[in-house]
């Protein structure tokens, strides 16, 4: 009996034949059985089309969204996220040192440049950094940097400041900081630098935060409203009723789930690729793992500091107490002394 999504795409294979293709290949067999119970059944699940892809995945995600084959879907992402018509024109490499030091968590780096010269860069984790502000805001920091260094080396004499024409930094995250939790109808933060005079200076580093596991509850309770919320669901929900309403408001996407299920059909790639993104699970939930064990011993070494810091100002306050006490005793003696 074909899934719900084979009757939509019929590329889609059916589990009896894919088992019988792994069966049928020793080296395929080896991977699938080393698999737990649960994930064997997830990957039969969105190669027979019973669940939908998880577009987060590192290949698929690098596949369907490549900036160099098919520029037009990023493009048009940024644009329904940015409000403003984005056009790209190069695709610069990302920070090496920097994907090789945060690999554990860091599943997509992409770093665009735009034709009026605007720098982004659009990070995908599968799970959020702790200090997603900090951390964004030194990244921000580098890519400005970069960007001038740019300008000013194809400029020359020739160059001012205005010829640096800022940047973006997009972060979506599959699964959020709990900071995130305390705003849980939002799920598009966007940040830029403001006067608290009114004044208007463009400082030219610009943020947006989207958690996506916030996206999901709220779509799952007030539906897709609109494009921007059509591409959060294409990116972060693999339910085949959510595919099928999504395809049928917004026939655009249905090319492009076309374009993995195609790469469904090869089973050994597709074997690999959901082995490398178990690996990048396990290393992302140690990673969150020290990361949540650290900020908790930092939170409590900093009450263990607060608390010594009371009880000095305490034992301060008790010795100026004491010295008081010590004072008056000394007067009621000389005015004893006085009356005798």
């Amino acid at each position: 009996m074909p899934t719900k999504l084979q009757q939509y795409f019929p590329m889609i294979r059916n589990k009896h034949d894919i088992l019988k293709e792994i069966d049928s290949n020793v080296k395929l067999t080896e991977k699938f059985y080393c698999l737990k119970e649960h994930q064997r059944q997830e990957f039969l699940d969105f190669c027979s089309g019973a669940r939908g892809v998880k577009m987060l995945y590192d290949s698929f995600f690098k596949e369907i969204m490549n900036p160099k084959t098919v520029p037009e879907r990023l493009e048009n992402f940024l644009s329904v996220l940015l409000q403003r018509e984005v056009k790209i024109v190069e695709v610069l490499p990302g920070d090496s040192s920097r994907i090789a030091d945060e690999q554990s968590l860091l599943i997509m780096d992409i770093v665009v440049r735009f034709e009026d010269g605007t720098y982004c860069n659009v990070e995908v984790q599968k799970i959020g950094y702790a200090f997603p502000g900090e951390r964004s805001a030194c990244y921000s920091s580098d890519l400005l940097l970069r960007q001038y260094k740019t300008a000013r080396s194809q400029k020359k004499e020739k160059f001012t400041y205005k010829d640096v024409k800022g940047v973006y930094t997009i972060i979506l995250m599959d699964t959020s900081p709990g900071i995130f939790a305390e705003f849980p109808n939002k799920y598009v933060h966007t940040f830029h630098q403001e006067s608290d005079t009114g004044l208007n200076i463009d400082l030219l580093q610009n943020y947006i935060f989207i958690p996506l596991d916030i996206f999901r509850e709220n779509v799952q309770n007030k539906g897709i409203k609109n494009k921007l919320d059509a591409w959060l669901a294409f990116l972060s929900m693999d339910e085949p009723e959510q595919i099928i309403d999504l395809i049928t408001v917004y026939p655009e996407f249905k090319v492009i789930y076309e374009h993995v299920y195609n790469i469904c059909r090869n089973v050994e790639e597709l074997m690999g690729i959901f082995s490398e993104e178990l690996k990048i699970l396990d290393r992302n939930t140690v990673k969150y793992m020290v990361d949540q064990i650290q900020e908790t011993i930092n939170e409590q070494k900093a009450q263990i500091a607060q608390q010594k810091n009371q009880l000095a100002e305490k034992d301060h306050q008790m010795q100026k107490l004491s010295a008081d006490i010590t004072m008056l005793k000394e007067q009621l003696q000389l005015l004893q002394a006085k009356d005798l």
